[in-house]
Formats: structure tokens, C-alpha cells, sequence
């Protein structure tokens, strides 16, 4: 990546709609429901995603949520994004999603992504994958992940997806509790855990818990920064300048408008150049520590 030449690092990007297979209507209801918490039909195929951060001069790493055991829909193939990601290299890095239910299999997949397709972190998302981060049953995803040191993403707080649906669509929103986060940030002092979103309604958690642990960061997407709980505004710009990301959520939520909203929400002017850029250059190893 070739960062010297990009005006941020978005943390957290999804795709959306396959360049390769057709897209899974299975339970749409789930997306319908998504659309209508955050206002947004858009889907972007990956090459459309690609083309708006280009447009742009962002980075942004990319990922989607294999959630095929809790959901049932077909994933988009991490290899699909990794190849986009090769094709891309000095503005994209490509993160991977395994449902931890697929366990030894699943680790073996990581793995492969990890030598074979150049894969730099993961992506989980304990609501809509339906499992408690600390479940030993993911375990064997952790101890590859630990093992090449990568970075490893985790929704955390209120969720769209289920969202207004009947029963919450079955998703538990406890499940993404950011301090069920603490055994997984014990046991794999090596995985960089970051944790996506405002942790509403455990913000001050995420907050303790990074305070706490070292291997803890918060990445912003998911809001837009008007709406940041103050007490998020005041550790990115404090005591935890070093460990908060930019993330946008797209498309959810469109770069511009939360670089519009980033500029009006309180954060120092010495401190906007670490979240926007030089705070991922570090987690994603672009830059030495």
C-alpha cells in the first residue's frame, strides 16, 4: 500500500456484491432490515467499491461476514477479495471472514489464506455469526491468527442486521459484548483485537477495556462522528490516541460524510492525522511501531 499518497486508511469496508457469483437472496429480510436502520439501499459490487476509494486517494481494507451457519446465505469468496486486493495493492488490503463454526476446517482455510492469498487479518462478527468470542470453538481460528500476528476485527455493540425484524431476527446482541472480548485478548496476547463501532450500549467497556489491554483497539465506524459518545471523543484524543481507527462501514455509512462530520466532532487537529492514517499504517504494519 502505497500510504505516503493516500489522505486516509479506511479500517472497514465491506463487500457487498460479488464481480463473480450471483448474489444469495436467501433471507433478504435480514438486508431489508439493515436498509432500513441505516437509510441506505446501495450495494456495490467489489470492483464499484474499489473505484470509489480510488476516486478518492483512500485506502481501505475490505472484508465480507461469512455468517453461513447462523444465516444460511452463501458467502462472497475470501479469495475473490484477496485477488481484488493483489490487483489493488497500493490502495486495498483484503481481510477474511471465517464462521467459526466450521472450526479445524475453518482454521485450515485460514491458513491457506493467510500463505496462499496474501490475506492480512480477519473479520468476525459474533451477532450475526451467532457465537460468544470467547468459545473455545473458535479457538482453533485464533491460534492461526496469533500465529502470523494479524489483526483481527470484531463487531461489537447494536447491530441493523435483524434490526426491527421479529424476535430480533434471533440475533443476540449480547454476543457482542466488547468485554467478552477479555479472555480472547488474554489468552492471544499476539492478535491486535480491534473493536468495530461505538460499542453502544458498552462504550464505557470498550473504553476500560482497551485502557486495560494493550492488543485492544477501537475503530469508528458504523456512526457518524456527530453522534460519538463523548466520552469516545475524549480518549481518541487522550489517553488513546494511538489505538483509534478510521472506519466508515461502507456502504452504510459513505466515507464522505463521515470525513465531513470527523472535521465538527471535537477531535484535536494533532490528532486527526494518527486515526485517519498513521494509527492503521501501524496495525496493518505499512509503518514500524
Amino acid at each position: 500500500m502505497n500510504i505516503d499518497q493516500l489522505v486516509a486508511i479506511d479500517i472497514h469496508t465491506h463487500a457487498e456484491v460479488s464481480c463473480r457469483n450471483p448474489f444469495d437472496t436467501y433471507r433478504a429480510d435480514f438486508e431489508e432490515a439493515v436498509d432500513r436502520y441505516f437509510g441506505n439501499t446501495k450495494r456495490p459490487t467489489i470492483a464499484q467499491t474499489i473505484a470509489y476509494y480510488r476516486e478518492r486517494k483512500m485506502g481501505l481494507v475490505m472484508f465480507m461476514v461469512d455468517s453461513e451457519a447462523e444465516i444460511g446465505r452463501h458467502r462472497i469468496p475470501n479469495e475473490e477479495i484477496a485477488d481484488a486486493a493483489r490487483e489493488n495493492s497500493d490502495m486495498m488490503i483484503a481481510f477474511a471472514s471465517i464462521d467459526p463454526h466450521k472450526g479445524k476446517m475453518g482454521a485450515r482455510e485460514a491458513r491457506r489464506l493467510i500463505d496462499e492469498c496474501g490475506v492480512k487479518g480477519f473479520k468476525f462478527h459474533p451477532t450475526v455469526q451467532g457465537f460468544e468470542p470467547f468459545d473455545r470453538m473458535a479457538w482453533p481460528l485464533y491460534e492461526v491468527i496469533a500465529e502470523h500476528k494479524l489483526p483481527a476485527i470484531f463487531h461489537t455493540g447494536n447491530t441493523g442486521m435483524g434490526a426491527g425484524m421479529r424476535c430480533g431476527g434471533g440475533l443476540r446482541l449480547q454476543y457482542s459484548n466488547p468485554m467478552l472480548l477479555e479472555e480472547v485478548a488474554i489468552h492471544f496476547p499476539d492478535i491486535e483485537i480491534v473493536l468495530a463501532h461505538p460499542s453502544w450500549p458498552w462504550q464505557e467497556e470498550a473504553l476500560a477495556l482497551a485502557m486495560h489491554k494493550p492488543n485492544i483497539w477501537i475503530d469508528l465506524s458504523g456512526w457518524s462522528p456527530k453522534y460519538f459518545p463523548e466520552s469516545l471523543v475524549k480518549y481518541s484524543n487522550t489517553l488513546l490516541k494511538h489505538r483509534v481507527l478510521f472506519g466508515s462501514d461502507f456502504p452504510l455509512i459513505t466515507p464522505d460524510r463521515w470525513m465531513k462530520d470527523f472535521q465538527e466532532a471535537g477531535f484535536k487537529k494533532e490528532v486527526m492525522p494518527l486515526i485517519l492514517k498513521e494509527n492503521a499504517a501501524r496495525l496493518l504494519r505499512l509503518r514500524s511501531a
